[in-house]
């Protein structure tokens, strides 16, 4: 227990963590809570009076950039309908199943594979494989534990503080075009509508062993990449309709400043992920640092967006 204490002491992000997953800051106004997390977990001050870096924009534009369609864009289930109304109804993978408690899904009447997904967060995820090994008693807890939070809380992500936290169950979906079978996954950096570069990833499910690189959209790595996860050590082969992606990515993004599509192609047919505003929430460390000013031109924020004392509580 004391090495536990001892280990916390060291990492005073991890202890702002916790303290804000619990609530305890939420008597802190967005813009000084903001500036105390950039600071703990950056290392340096937040400018967000003119900010440079992409890290310091995403921050300005969870302050600034508050529109409700963004609601319905980042939860997991009304966002379906959204890109359906965009794109189509092809491109998105079927759920199987919305419920507002664990013990209202009856799982006789579910496929012997499928996925489990909070609609309100992100890690609120269980994937069975096999109705037969598949643990329901740790589905249930990690499901639970992240129905009782309000994602917004702890880093201020203004899209996610009135999505209504349901369950929704997917199909599963498996790649059986190569032998790895797991999904890769296709993230655009979309700035102005447009996007500019994306990251590919592979793993996800498990830190330890996940793979994220960053790639140019003629295909070649590019010359940065992120502190927190190990790259690819060759790259992958180019989606087979990455032009269709871009296409995609255009329309979904269009009327934002800023915006990641993910995207996944699956035995040659492209379905949509996720929207995401703010990536890693605003704090995440480049490799090498300068390229955090880099993406950071590549973000006209403009003057149109202001917000108001009452978005604010």
């Amino acid at each position: 227990m004391i090495k536990k204490i001892i280990g916390l002491l060291k990492r005073p992000a991890l202890i702002f963590n916790v303290m804000g997953n619990r609530g305890l800051f939420n008597w802190m106004d967005d813009q000084t809570y903001l500036k105390a997390l950039y600071r703990v977990k950056m290392g340096k001050k937040l400018n967000i009076s003119n900010p440079q870096t992409f890290n310091e924009k995403i921050q300005w534009l969870k302050l600034h950039d508050r529109k409700s369609i963004y609601t319905q864009m980042v939860d997991k289930y009304e966002a379906k309908k959204f890109v359906s109304s965009i794109i189509g109804d092809e491109y998105i993978i079927p759920t199987l199943g919305v419920w507002n408690n664990f013990n209202d899904i009856d799982f006789n009447k579910l496929p012997d594979q499928f996925v489990l997904k909070c609609t309100h967060d992100s890690g609120g995820l269980a994937i069975c494989r096999d109705k037969n090994t598949f643990n329901y008693m740790n589905a249930k807890k990690k499901i639970n534990k992240s129905l009782r939070k309000n994602f917004y809380w702890a880093q201020r992500e203004w899209p996610y503080k009135n999505v209504v936290p349901q369950i929704i169950a997917e199909k599963y979906m498996e790649d059986t075009s190569h032998d790895r079978r797991e999904l890769m996954d296709y993230k655009f950096y979309c700035f102005n509508g447009q996007p500019r570069f994306l990251y590919i990833s592979v793993g996800l499910e498990d830190h330890s062993t996940a793979s994220i690189s960053f790639v140019s959209l003629d295909w070649k790595f590019e010359p940065f990449r992120r502190i927190d996860y190990k790259g690819f050590e060759e790259l992958p082969p180019k989606p087979e309709h990455f032009d269709k992606m871009l296409e995609i990515s255009k329309k979904l993004s269009k009327g934002t400043k800023f915006l990641r599509v993910d995207l996944y192609e699956i035995n040659g047919h492209i379905y949509f992920s996720e929207l995401t505003f703010s990536p890693n929430s605003g704090f995440m460390k480049f490799i090498p640092e300068k390229y955090d000013y880099e993406i950071g031109k590549m973000l006209n924020l403009g003057s149109d967006c202001e917000i108001t004392d009452e978005e604010l509580l």
